[in-house]
Formats: structure tokens, sequence, C-alpha cells
């Protein structure tokens, strides 16, 4: 959807393809008056007082609510830097900073910034990632992210570990390009996917768009029933698992083919944010009615969430103080 508010078009197209939720964009967030009144469009539309909206606010490049109305967050990788002088002061600084994101976003009947990314950021890689992640380190992003997802669950908001099972070693950028990582599988396990499994008691996840060759050599891990498998087994992750957006470049086929894939692998929620409203309402029609597996991880991760809320503005300045003593802009 390209604006502030709901047409009649796409009230109509809610109503009738009853999605599970909606992804905002930074050209949909104005100001909170009216970001409270299109959530309450869409929840209208589909019926459901509590159908989720979610964004993208991770801080730093990612970050959505970045007009003025509301304070700048860092980076996580900011976090990772500070880190690597204290990691105490790091953990305290972003239980901070996530608290004070996550009652903003709450405030706004935002219901997730789909973060952290705890992907690693591994040098000299594609920077799609880079500052994006805390760092290559991955015992550092395993415990930078549990702060983030403990906080986004205090304050009620779903927190969302990305992507799953890692970005790391992308070489080219999967929004244009489809990766290809030929890791051997003992390797992966030991730093890519280490903080997926450390993390697998975090309610939902989000699936990368890109080929593992070590297990599949055909298909990216968000299409595919060996690495969806792969994730629930080996991985031992049975959240929620979403994927990125389907409409990146990484994948081929039709939008309404990449739904069925996703689906078909076995991922619980097809994620389908851009293009217009006739690509939406094709691939709507591809896509199928919750599983039970699916609405019991839903509920599980539903039940998690608390209802804590923090001064934002105090908070926040909280942390910057932290960076501030450490010499760190």
């Amino acid at each position: 959807m390209p604006g502030y508010s709901l047409s009649d078009d796409e009230i109509a197209f809610f109503r009738d393809a009853n999605p599970f939720g909606l992804f905002l964009f930074k050209r949909n967030l104005d100001n909170p008056e009216q970001i409270r009144a299109l959530v309450r469009q869409f929840r209208e539309a589909v019926r459901r007082e509590d159908a989720p909206v979610y964004i993208d606010q991770e801080g730093g490049r990612v970050q959505r609510l970045d007009n003025g109305n509301w304070p700048l967050f860092r980076a996580l990788g900011d976090f990772g830097a500070l880190a690597a002088k204290d990691m105490d002061a790091a953990k305290t600084a972003l239980r901070l900073s996530t608290l004070a994101m996550g009652t903003m976003m709450a405030e706004l009947d935002i219901g997730s910034g789909t973060t952290p990314v705890v992907d690693l950021a591994i040098k000299g890689m594609h920077d799609v990632i880079g500052q994006r992640a805390f760092s290559d380190d991955p015992e550092i992003v395993t415990a930078l992210g549990r702060e983030v997802v403990e906080a986004m669950l205090e304050v009620g908001e779903m927190p969302i570990i990305k992507h799953i099972p890692g970005y790391g070693r992308v070489k080219v950028d999967p929004h244009f390009d489809l990766p290809v990582v030929d890791a051997a599988l003992d390797d992966l396990m030991a730093t890519d996917f280490k903080p997926f499994i450390d993390l697998k008691d975090a309610p939902w996840a989000m699936v990368a768009h890109l080929i593992f060759t070590a297990l599949d050599t055909e298909r990216p891990a968000s299409v595919s029933p060996i690495v969806c498998d792969f994730i629930r087994s080996t991985l031992g992750y049975d959240g929620v698992i979403i994927t990125d957006c389907l409409t990146m470049e990484a994948l081929s086929g039709t939008w309404a083919e990449r739904v069925t894939a996703t689906l078909d692998a076995g991922y619980d929620i097809a994620l389908h944010s851009q293009g217009t409203l006739a690509q939406s309402e094709a691939a709507a029609k591809a896509a199928r009615p919750l599983s039970e597996h699916s609405l019991g991880r839903i509920a599980r991760a539903n039940a998690r969430l608390g209802k804590a809320r923090y001064d934002v503005a105090d908070l926040h300045a909280q942390a910057e103080a932290i960076f501030a003593q450490y010499g760190l802009a």
C-alpha cells in the first residue's frame, strides 16, 4: 500500500483476503495519530482487533520511524563495538535502548520492529548486513541478541530473530541477486548458525533467501523443504517462521508461485510487502489458512508478551550516556 491510509479498494482487498497481518514501510508512517488510525483501519477491515502490524525498526540505517517525530536509535553494530570494550555496559545500553524503542512502537500500536538481526557481520562480505549485525563473533551476537529478545517481550513487542539460518556469508545482496554459500556444514554450525541455535527459544524468526549448498544445492532456504526441516530438527527452532519479503530478486517465479513454494516448504507465514494491489491480490490467492501447528506457535508466542511501558526519552538518553562514557560517538 502506497500511502498513509487505506483506500476503499485496499479495504475491500484486506476484508476479502484476511491476511494474518500488515507490514508497513516509511511511506506509510507520518505521525502518531496517523499511524494509530491506519492500524485501526486495517484491523477493522480484517475484523480482528489483535491483527499484528509490523515494521522494520532495527536501528541505524534500518529504522522506519525516522522523520523527526521520534528519537533515532543506534545500529546494532554500535552495541557490538561497545561490547568489545565492556560487555556488561553493552548489555545495559542495549536493554535501555530496546525498552525505549519497544515502548515507542507499542504506543503507536505497532507490534514488532522485526529485530534483532543475529546474522554474523563477517568481514569481506556484502554490506547488506554490515552494521545491522552486532559482530562477527557468534558468542557476542547471541549475548546481545538475547537482550533484545527479552526486552522486546517485556514491553509487549514481538522479537523476530533474522535471517535464519544466516546472511553472514553473502557476497551479493539478496534484494537483487541470489546468494550462494558453499561453506561446509560443520563450519556453519559453529559460526553462522550458532546464534540461531542459542536463541532457538525466540518466539519468531525470519528465514533468509540464499542457497546453502551443504543443505540444498538448488533451492534458496526460504523455499526449501530440506532447509525448513533442518531448521526445525537440527537447529531445534519451533517458533513462528515468516519469510523475508518474497518480492526480493533472490527468488524466481511469479509472486504467487513464491507464496506457494514457501508454504509448501513448511514455513508458517509468507511475507509479501511490495507491488501493486493487483499483484498483492494474486499473491493472496496463492495463500492458505494457517495450519494448526502455525496457530499453536503463534499462540505460544503471543502468551509471552508483557505489558511494561517506559519513558522513551529518558531510557534513550541513558543508553546514549553509556556510549559517551566510553568515548563512542
